[in-house]
């Protein structure tokens, strides 16, 4: 398992790294909210070397407007996640099983290089979902013991407690590097070596110069046997 955090617009823009592989990131809701801090933490995230990640948070209504707003907001790069965010709204109705599933599917659509995957709580995902559709990967909410959600579905990253304000979550990947392959980040490339510079022909200016040397190096020897 690594470990991450996910953050909304409530978290620093510079918080703490140390011990995180991974961070996502609020970036949307409905079709008009956009977190405004979210292009700072993206850069604390990659500053480190994290895995990013951004969801939306998905109200009912217009879906495939939401998700045009999704991507074309959200500042992802190649090997993002892409996540929808499925609860409910403060005073509000959340989106139905068949709208999550219609989101998820637009966004893969209009951002095919991308694992897309869905956010709920134990509470959506046994009692409302009724496809057990969750594109690319799941990503469970339930308090508890870190990498121990009670569901039997196969999951990717659990969110298991809220920790000074902040959301913990793991990963089940063996490390950084692996959950990194699997997002599909560019693989780095190394640092190319210059080349070797070409040996230069001695001139002829610089082979006398050569024998004068040698030349003062006999004599002063001769002199100091004689």
């Amino acid at each position: 398992m690594i470990s991450g955090i996910d953050v909304a617009s409530y978290q620093s823009e510079t918080y703490p790294t140390s011990g995180l592989d991974f961070v996502l990131i609020k970036a949307t809701e409905g079709k008009k909210y956009v977190n405004p801090k979210m292009a700072r933490q993206a850069a604390t995230a990659r500053t480190a070397g994290l895995v990013v990640g951004f969801y939306h948070f998905l109200h009912t209504g217009d879906i495939k407007a939401q998700a045009a707003y999704f991507v074309e907001k959200a500042v992802s790069l190649e090997g993002d996640l892409l996540v929808c965010d499925w609860e409910t709204p403060p005073g509000g109705r959340g989106a139905s099983n068949a709208e999550k599933d219609a989101f998820l599917a637009e966004v893969k659509r209009l951002r095919p290089g991308h694992r897309v995957g869905l956010y709920c709580n134990r509470d959506y995902w046994l009692n409302r979902d009724n496809t057990s559709q969750a594109g690319d990967f799941l990503w469970i909410a339930d308090p508890g013991k870190a990498g121990f959600p009670h569901i039997k579905a196969k999951w990717r990253i659990h969110q298991y407690k809220i920790d000074g304000g902040t959301d913990r979550n793991v990963a089940d990947f063996t490390s950084r590097a692996a959950m990194r392959e699997w997002a599909g980040y560019p693989a780095s490339k190394p640092t190319p070596r210059p080349p070797a510079p070409k040996p230069t022909e001695p001139t002829l200016q610089s082979l006398n110069k050569r024998v004068t040397d040698l030349e003062k190096v006999v004599a002063a020897l001769q002199k100091k046997v004689g």
